[in-house]
């Protein structure tokens, strides 16, 4: 199983290449779209890191995959400024997986 990063920023892409980890620089909704459904075809790819700016732009989408995919594993990550509220991300995907409020 490989990693896959979808970010909005070269700085990150280029850092997690370092780790080994492929992956893309977005900065439209359309394009998300896009790099997610190439992401869930390649059989090899388990994991796809997404930087927390980019799954603001297609909430919808990524919670919809998140919900009703087995593969691969989206997870969001800050960006190199380290903006967001991962944790409200995070609690916001289990009340809506299972309905439990934490």
């Amino acid at each position: 199983m490989k990693f896959f990063l979808i970010s909005d920023n070269v700085d990150t892409c280029v850092g997690l290449r370092l780790a080994g980890i492929e992956g893309v620089v977005i900065h439209e909704a359309d394009e998300v779209q896009k790099a997610l459904e190439k992401a869930c075809e390649d059989e090899e790819i388990g994991v796809v890191l997404m930087t927390d700016k980019l799954i603001k732009l297609c909430p919808e989408l990524v919670y919809e995959l998140k919900l009703n995919r087995r593969r691969p594993l989206i997870a969001e990550i800050p960006d190199r400024h380290g903006a967001g509220m991962i944790g409200d991300s995070i609690t916001r995907y289990v009340r809506e997986a299972i309905g439990v409020k934490i």
